[in-house]
């Protein structure tokens, strides 16, 4: 996906779908239970920095996966991220409820957000207008 200057929701998006890109392959080949959310929770918090050092390297990532940034408190654009939300879900191979969230938060408001359902195949993306 080509990205271009200005494009937030299509970096949401390519954050958020390169987590399930690594995490559909894990939970098929890797760790069960605990190990299982553990690992899911480091490879999709790599793959979305990968994406947002890339595409957006001066903001600052906001993680539920990693510690805490205190530049996000004065920062103007500050991105969101649960890399695997729904931890015990992901590691019990017969659910497909669990997802990855990336959002970023400028100007004082939310103004783009995407969410993975990588079992389900979907990406689901807003912009605030």
């Amino acid at each position: 996906m080509e990205l271009t200057p200005g494009g937030d929701v299509a970096v949401a998006v390519a954050a958020a779908r390169a987590a399930g890109d690594v995490l559909l392959p894990l939970r098929s080949g890797g760790p069960a239970g605990r190990a299982l959310g553990d690992a899911g929770d480091a490879a999709a918090q790599r793959a979305i920095l990968a994406v947002l050092t890339e595409h957006r390297p001066r903001d600052v990532v906001f993680s539920e996966e990693a510690a805490d940034d205190a530049r996000r408190l004065g920062a103007d654009r500050v991105w969101i991220v649960d890399p695997l939300d729904g931890t015990r879900e992901y590691s019990d191979p017969a659910r497909g409820d669990w997802a990855v969230h990336v959002a970023l938060w400028s100007g004082g408001d939310l103004v783009t957000a995407a969410v993975a359902l990588p079992a389900l195949g979907e990406v689901l993306s807003l912009i605030h207008i």
